[in-house]
């Protein structure tokens, strides 16, 4: 930069709140998305308009692809952190049309990352550039391997209503090189995350492209106020461990309007993982998962587990759409787990060359060591499916419980699962209780309770769906 102070441009805030007095108009005003912009402005969604913004070029940014923008990235994040105090009014850096090769960087709080429709943040094949961290506590070593990890490509720690969005602009963690190391056993450490953001609180990730992480696609974790909206995820299917959106020991979560094709679960809720996740002690709850459409065939559309041992509760998904995919529903958990899986809610979806429908398991082997408590017993209860249509199904549900801890209150109505091929035995059923009605091919018998015909469902209003996002304005910089 030719001074050490960057030219700022200035940001024109029109705040259109798309709050409506009821949570149904809440939903629709959200859907119908940002007003037009006049001539020369771009639109974006934050809780709160930004004061300054300024291009990754200020600070010497180069969108060939080939050469490293880790050293931009960083000083524009840490100049723009001095708007991030109360009163600062907070700042965006736009991202413009190109290439910007780049290793890990982090966020600052009452910031905005916008990507131009045509910008692509590349993570760099340096693995020199990406740096080791220490692994969760909730998890006591790497997920991949003990010890710790490589950072996120994207990350922050204790921020404050921090966005990440754009006109779809794409983040594209160039992941082949990671998966092959992976499979090859080569990497000493645990793969990075293309998005990851710890104990923080109002984060927003919305109209964004993201493609081929080195691991798991987002990754909320110990934080609060998450709202995922209008993305997409795309990677192999059959990469290793690209989970979709993972909120891990986080509150109020809303996850909606999203498209994910993905080597591992598209959507899989988490708290820890045994005796580190259960001294931790963090739940993830009051999360609410809409419109969500999902291709993975060798995992779930949804999945609460396997790392659950903080606790699971308050779950809410409706309009789930999938095809191909393993499982529609796939609760993980085992003994050493410890803690709950309860008052998950389930309705309307549309589900088409499955292999089950719904997938419970108590008993998925992996421990990060020998030190569980084998006494940790799981509790899962509260589990309501209901209004879901499946075609081109291999089996209805396979649903094992744990022996002397059976999964119970478990409901299921309104349910037409169309087999590939007729089956014997279209259920599965071990160490399970529950309820049914309206369900085809008939459930297996310790479902087959009767009940009125409807599931219960909430009709509460989640607190994050009182979250305000306002239309903001602003011109594009001159590069």
């Amino acid at each position: 930069m030719a001074s050490n102070a960057s030219p700022l441009h200035v940001v024109r805030c029109v705040c259109l709140l798309l709050l409506a007095a009821s949570a149904s108009a809440t939903v629709a005003a959200r859907r119908h998305g940002p007003a037009a912009p006049v001539a020369g402005q771009s639109m974006y969604l934050a809780p709160s308009c930004r004061a300054h913004t300024a291009s990754l070029t200020d600070f010497g940014g180069v969108g060939d692809g080939t050469t490293s923008n880790t050293a931009a990235f960083k000083s524009a994040v840490d100049h723009l952190s001095q708007y991030s105090g109360e009163g600062g009014g907070g700042a965006m850096l736009y991202v413009p049309a190109g290439k910007w090769l780049t290793g890990p960087f982090n966020l600052t709080s009452h910031f905005t990352l916008f990507l131009h429709s045509d910008a692509v943040i590349l993570g760099s094949q340096d693995m020199a550039e990406w740096p080791i961290i220490d692994p969760l506590p909730s998890y006591g070593r790497g997920r991949d391997k003990i010890g710790g990890r490589y950072a996120s490509l994207i990350g922050g720690s204790n921020l404050t209503d921090v966005v990440i969005t754009g006109a779809n602009g794409t983040i594209d963690g160039q992941g082949a090189m990671w998966w092959s190391k992976f499979h090859q056993n080569k990497l000493k450490y645990t793969r990075g995350y293309l998005i990851e953001v710890m104990h923080s609180d109002t984060v927003v990730i919305a109209n964004v492209t993201l493609v081929n992480s080195p691991a798991w696609n987002i990754h909320p974790v110990y934080s609060s106020n998450v709202v995922v909206q209008g993305v997409t995820i795309l990677a192999p299917t059959h990469s290793p461990n690209t989970d979709g959106i993972n909120p891990d020991s986080c509150s109020h979560v809303r996850i909606e309007d999203c498209y994910i094709v993905s080597g591992d679960d598209c959507v899989a809720i988490k708290s820890g993982w045994d005796e580190y996740g259960i001294a931790y002690g963090m739940p993830s709850q009051h999360i609410v998962v809409r419109r969500l459409t999902c291709v993975s065939p060798t995992s779930a559309v949804i999945a609460l587990g396997s790392e659950m041992s903080g606790g699971i509760n308050d779950v809410r998904a409706e309009d789930i759409t999938a095809v191909n995919s393993e499982s529609g529903v796939r609760i993980k958990t085992a003994v050493g787990r410890g803690a709950y899986v309860r008052d998950v809610f389930v309705r309307r979806m549309s589900l088409d060359t499955m292999k089950w429908v719904f997938w419970m398991t108590g008993n998925y082997k992996s421990h990060p060591d020998d030190k569980y408590d084998p006494n940790a017993i799981p509790v899962v209860e509260n589990i309501s499916y209901q209004d879901v249509v499946a075609t081109a199904v291999n089996t209805a549900a396979r649903l094992e419980g744990i022996q002397g801890a059976p999964f119970r209150d478990i409901c299921i109505a309104n349910v037409t699962a169309t087999l590939a091929k007729s089956r014997k035995y279209p259920w599965t059923c071990t160490d399970v209780e529950g309820v049914s009605a309206g369900v085809t091919p008939s459930p297996c018998q310790p479902l087959q309770g009767s009940h009125d015909g409807a599931c219960p469902f909430p009709t509460d209003t989640l607190p994050i769906d009182q979250l305000v996002l306002q239309q903001c304005a602003y011109s594009v910089p001159a590069i």
